[in-house]
């Protein structure tokens, strides 16, 4: 039963950061959230190939995550599918909280307008619950 359970929380959570992520990637195609993507990346002094690369990783850990649900798959398939999308959210969002906490960077080009890094730490969290319940509580069918 707790199995069970875990493999429930565990597609609710995987599918829930896949389609946020995916949808903030293609957010960053459209205007503002187009332009104030672009200030971050200047403003926090990343290298300008940041600004393709966290597109295509936002779009790439969502496609991940929501394929990591499908039956078609092996249940190993579907496991390495899980930990590599929730490996790669950790990373990019260790590089989403050091554009909250870079000083050049205004709370206004930010989501939600605020600094604090409220967003990439609650994913870094459902990252590290998705590794966690992937290793631990899922049931292998």
């Amino acid at each position: 039963m707790k199995t069970e359970l875990a493999s429930i929380e565990l597609k609710r959570v995987s599918v829930f950061l896949g389609f946020s992520l995916f949808m903030f990637g293609i957010l960053k195609f459209i205007d503002p959230f187009k332009s104030w993507y672009a200030a971050q990346i200047m403003q926090s002094e990343l290298p300008s190939p940041a600004y393709s690369a966290g597109i295509a990783t936002e779009l790439l850990i969502g496609i991940g995550f929501i394929f990591s649900q499908k039956k078609s798959f092996s249940a190993k398939m579907r496991s390495l599918l899980t930990d590599v999308s929730a490996l790669a959210t950790l990373a990019a969002m260790i590089v989403a909280i050091y554009v909250h906490l870079h000083p050049e960077v205004p709370a206004e080009v930010l989501p939600l307008k605020i600094k604090p890094p409220i967003i990439p730490a609650v994913f870094v969290g459902l990252a590290l619950y998705c590794l966690i319940a992937n290793r631990y509580g899922r049931k292998l069918d």
